[in-house]
């Protein structure tokens, strides 16, 4: 399949001969996300474009572009003839290289004038990016990759004329602003460079010749990296590993071997691969990935490998563990079914050729890359950006002791016979909201990663967010989940529309963490609240099917809500008549209101 063309490490020299044949195939796939993205141009788009193209629709997206004019990427975001804006773009990106710095210091400058001439060259990209950011979407800004030449030598790196000192110090300022400025991105050209090499990336005939940033078989690593910040602020990011162990993990046969005879550690070149394998994922939990054991073992033994003192993954750092005989591809199946995501956010992660073979063929859309030695491990997910950060919040980094906890709820569970008396036992509290500045970030998220309980599938940018914030004509909720066993954290979000005595519910979304809790009826009930304070007396609502959202397409349903369309394709528009003695529906939480 054209699509495994793409996958890390890829021949870029295929993907640049094959380009449209690869994107004939990935414009056929289904229910993908249309966006409009819009490139400025501070040097030629050109293929860029194309694969840029190529890689979002492997990621489910299909891109309509807009292209600004050939270097002027300035003039076209800060003085606007109109047409970006009526373009009405989702995502910016400013497609820019070192060559567009225009003031750089000679020897002899000081170090006062350096920085003043770094200070006003960052702010020029800044302007451009900020007017970017006026039009409501997020902007990705290029830093900069180093000179190509050192006319002093090594002082370029320390004195203040030297170039190579101003281009690192110019892209200090745009990482700050970046860190300091909601929506601004930064795709790291400097780091490309580094990774591949200044002499094969910053060619300089590619310059002479056609005003690209680099050598034209770069330019997929570069679109490669600008797709994975755009997937990931449109919750197209994997969210879960599955892990085998012998041979993945640690080095030999656990059950032949024994806990003592697998290679792991500090000890030897090999079992310090695998520590810093283990270590690499470990930071990966902390960011919210899951992790996972699925492997061919008897689960004892499994286990044993991790009570190793010198092993840096414990056992409770995996959400799920099924060491066991079953298939592989049965036990990702079921981890998907027990942790409540699909199997395609899942990466699985195998030392044996024939059992990623099986994953690919078996269980659709899981990420399967292939792997070399130990020591190459990291390389292969890393350079994939399968788990791309671009907001990090605090649910992300508690979303492992999150599912954790849904674990723990799902064994208690099991112990009541009745359903209702098990969420009363929960204790939950739901605390509900109207959007605030101070929880955009993660409201913003939540809408652009919710797939299963989305009804509309609408995604919204965080300045879009922030307008409803304050507008008398919409009514906006998110609720926070607290039980016993811990806090979800906001898990849903309802947007609706008021016009007259008439509100329509233009998005609901809710974390797949929380499904059958009641929540939403608890959600619902507060609703009903808000619409009757602002003279409603009908709510409609409307479901737009997925692949993805088939477990809420009756819901409205189950809340009261009456059917009045379907069209062909599933479309359906529902009606409730707010009775005068409306009557809570949800009786197993505490709810209260938190502004």
């Amino acid at each position: 399949m054209a699509v495994n063309i793409l996958d890390y490490p890829f021949d870029a020299d295929l993907i640049l001969q094959k380009k449209r044949a690869i994107k004939r195939e990935l414009r056929a796939k289904e229910n993908l996300l249309p966006k409009k993205i819009a490139i400025m141009s501070g040097v030629t788009v050109g293929v860029m474009q194309d694969i840029l193209e190529i890689y979002l629709l492997a990621n489910g997206i299909a891109p309509e572009f807009y292209q600004g004019q050939y270097g002027l990427f300035y003039e076209n975001l800060c003085f606007d003839d109109g047409s970006l804006a009526q373009f009405a773009p989702d995502v910016i990106y400013i497609h820019t290289s070192m060559r567009n710095l225009k003031a750089m210091p000679v020897p002899g400058d000081t170090a006062e004038e350096a920085e003043k001439l770094a200070q006003a060259e960052a702010n020029r990209f800044l302007q451009a990016a900020k007017a970017g950011l006026a039009l409501g979407c997020p902007v990705i800004l290029n830093n900069f990759e180093l000179p190509p030449y050192r006319v002093m030598g090594n002082a370029e790196a320390t004195n203040p004329g030297g170039h190579v000192r101003f281009v690192r110090r110019v892209n200090e300022i745009l990482a700050q602003a970046a860190d300091e400025t909601p929506n601004l991105y930064l795709n790291d050209l400097c780091y490309l460079q580094a990774q591949h090499g200044m002499d094969a990336f910053s060619d300089q005939t590619a310059w002479y010749a056609y005003k690209y940033p680099c050598a034209l078989d770069q330019i997929p690593y570069l679109a490669q990296s600008v797709a994975n910040i755009i997937k990931s602020l449109l919750g197209r990011n994997k969210k879960a590993l599955a892990l085998d162990l012998d041979n993945t993990l640690w080095g030999g046969i656990i059950g032949d071997d024994g806990p003592e005879g697998i290679t792991m550690g500090m000890e030897t070149p090999a079992g310090m691969a695998y520590a810093e394998f283990q270590q690499y994922l470990k930071e990966l939990s902390a960011l919210g990935v899951l992790l996972n054991v699925d492997s061919k073992n008897e689960e004892a033994n499994a286990v044993a490998g991790f009570e190793r003192a010198d092993s840096v993954l414990k056992k409770d750092d995996f959400v799920c563990f099924k060491a066991n005989w079953e298939p592989k591809s049965h036990n990702l199946v079921a981890m998907a079914k027990e942790i409540n995501i699909f199997p395609d956010s899942f990466v699985f992660i195998d030392d044996n050729p024939a059992e990623r073979e099986i994953i690919r063929q078996q269980v659709p859309g899981v990420a399967v890359p292939d792997l070399g030695a130990p020591e190459e491990y990291i390389h292969s997910i890393d350079r994939s950006g399968y788990f791309e950060v671009t907001n990090l919040s605090a649910d992300d980094q508690k979303r492992v002791a999150m599912y954790k906890q849904n674990a723990a709820r799902a064994e208690m569970q099991a112990s009541f016979g009745d359903y209702s008396e098990y969420l009363r036992s929960l204790e939950m509290r739901g605390e509900f909201g109207h959007f605030d500045n101070a929880h955009a970030e993660r409201i913003t998220q939540l809408i652009n990663k919710s797939n299963q309980f989305n009804l509309t599938t609408r995604r919204y940018t965080a300045a879009e967010i922030e307008t409803l914030i304050d507008d008398p004509n919409y009514v906006t909720l998110y609720a926070r989940l607290v039980d016993k066993f811990g806090d979800n954290g906001i898990i849903a979000n309802v947007i609706g529309h008021v016009a007259g005595d008439v509100m329509d519910i233009d998005l609901w979304v809710m974390s797949c963490r929380v499904l059958k809790r009641d929540l939403e009826k608890a959600m619902f009930d507060k609703l009903v609240e808000d619409a009757q304070a602002k003279g409603v007396k009908v709510i409609r609502g409307h479901y737009y099917p997925t692949a993805k959202n088939l477990l809420v397409k009756d819901f409205y349903a189950t809340i009261g809500f009456v059917l009045k369309s379907e069209d062909e394709a599933g479309n359906k528009e529902y009606e409730f008549v707010i009775p005068a003695d409306y009557q809570p529906q949800c009786d197993v939480m505490e709810t209260l209101r938190v502004n």
